[in-house]
């Protein structure tokens, strides 16, 4: 069921609901109020018929003549029966059965004012008592105009509701339909987005309302849907380049040194070269797999307590075995009172690839003789690590692309690399709920930071 029908029945549903019980009140209470106002009628109507017989002999001729009057001023098809207390039957007039028994005398002396339906009658015992003994007089009539005019209410309430009905379906579509049209223009507008029109992005998100919002929501998405794609292009491309280059050479060498008998040495050197561009590749493919376990679903990796200044000083005589000549400083810029707030939760083999990785990036991008510098940094609720070098830097365009796997920015070409390390240092802090940011600023370095939540949080 499409959404229009939907809020079409809803709100005819709600509005039905309040017109039906709109419409049982009104009819509920006029009834009632018919109801009691006509007893009031039937009850004055049994003690003028009281008054005119029994109190006759007490009045004088100006008060009997007024209550004859009354007397005769009947009520549509009324009926009268006075009783003694005993039982016995003193007047009656009128046709029509009142259900008159002893149990009901009896009740109506012991309650002196009963009333009950008998039928499309209603009636009104009242106990009279008078100088001649005590009596009951019963007074009954049917309330014909009323009850026509009831049942004409309720035709009429009956014939409002479905003709409301009627418009409400009506209007409730019209409604529904101009409702539903900012979603029918995103929809449209959605479906003509392709992925080489990854550039458009929806009109109606400039206002404030939930249109608006499921509007930015949209464009959102499309953002980071075009820079997804953007990133998978530029991946492919570095990727492609960075595996046929060592492929290219080894394949190259070792034709030329098919294509004729060579000396001992010759081979040696061919040999060499191959396996050196093997182990290019080898590095290469060690990069992907990385990649590949950092992008694992978090719980599958088993992690302990560790402390981050160790981690730190662990993945500095790392870099320094691969590079003798290399200058790392590392220092604390706050040592805290609490030394478990140096303690953060991870898998110590990631993590150590991660911070490594920073460090080597710095150490090759540094001058010759000048040190990458680091930082170890305790947060309120985090730790950090800032690695500084002081290197060519990258460009603010290139800056965007740092963490795109095999990106490599232009000023660095020349510089022996794969564009791994940051990119395969991201996802590995992602899976510890830790961030890395970039920070450059051409022939000037680059400041990488490295933050981790503390795995216990001071908060003071």
């Amino acid at each position: 069921m499409k959404i229009r029908t939907k809020l079409t029945l809803q709100f005819a549903g709600i509005l039905a609901l309040i017109l039906l019980l709109f419409s049982l009140v009104v009819f509920y209470f006029t009834s009632l109020y018919r109801q009691d106002d006509f007893y009031n009628r039937i009850d004055r109507r049994a003690v003028i018929v009281a008054n005119h017989l029994l109190e006759a002999d007490e009045v004088d001729g100006r008060q009997r003549r007024s209550n004859e009057i009354n007397y005769y001023q009947e009520l549509p098809y009324e009926a009268v029966r006075i009783f003694r207390a005993n039982g016995d039957p003193v007047f009656a007039k009128g046709g029509g059965y009142l259900g008159v028994n002893p149990e009901l005398l009896g009740k109506i002396k012991q309650q002196k004012r009963v009333q009950y339906e008998q039928g499309v009658r209603q009636v009104v015992g009242v106990y009279y008592p008078d100088n001649q003994g005590e009596f009951i007089v019963l007074a009954s009539s049917v309330d014909a105009y009323s009850l026509r005019m009831l049942e004409h209410l309720e035709v009429i309430l009956i014939v409002g509701f479905f003709g409301a009905m009627v418009l409400v379906l009506v209007a409730g579509w019209a409604f529904s339909k101009q409702a539903m049209h900012p979603i029918t223009e995103i929809v449209r507008e959605v479906e003509r987005v392709s992925v080489k029109d990854l550039y458009l992005r929806l009109s109606k998100a400039d206002g404030k309302d939930e249109i608006s919002e499921l509007a930015q929501t949209f464009n959102k998405m499309l953002d980071r849907l075009e820079l997804a794609f953007e990133m998978q292009r530029t991946f492919v491309s570095n990727a492609s380049h960075e595996l046929r280059t060592p492929l290219t050479v080894m394949i190259g060498e070792l034709e030329v040194a098919l294509m004729k008998p060579r000396g001992q040495q010759e081979y040696q050197r061919v040999l060499q070269s191959a396996l050196e561009d093997a182990r290019l590749l080898a590095e290469l493919l060690n990069g992907l797999l990385h990649i590949a376990q950092a992008s694992v679903d978090p719980s599958k990796i088993e992690k302990t307590y560790l402390r981050f200044d160790e981690l730190v000083w662990m993945a500095r005589d790392q870099a320094l075995k691969r590079q003798p000549d290399a200058h790392i400083e590392i220092d604390f810029a706050n040592f805290p009172d609490e030394e478990d707030r140096l303690l953060v939760k991870g898998n110590e083999a990631l993590l150590l690839i991660a911070v490594l990785n920073v460090l080597e990036n710095a150490i090759k991008f540094s001058p010759s003789g000048k040190a990458a510098k680091g930082r170890i940094i305790v947060q309120k609720q985090e730790v950090w690590l800032e690695v500084r070098d002081r290197g060519i830097g990258i460009s603010e365009e290139d800056l965007k692309h740092v963490f795109v796997p095999f990106f490599r920015a232009e000023n660095v070409r020349s510089i022996t690399g794969h564009g791994i390390g940051l990119p395969l240092a991201e996802r590995i802090l992602k899976l510890h709920h830790g961030t890395i940011t970039v920070d450059s600023k051409v022939n000037e370095g680059t400041e990488v930071i490295i933050k981790l939540p503390q795995a216990y949080l001071f908060i003071p």
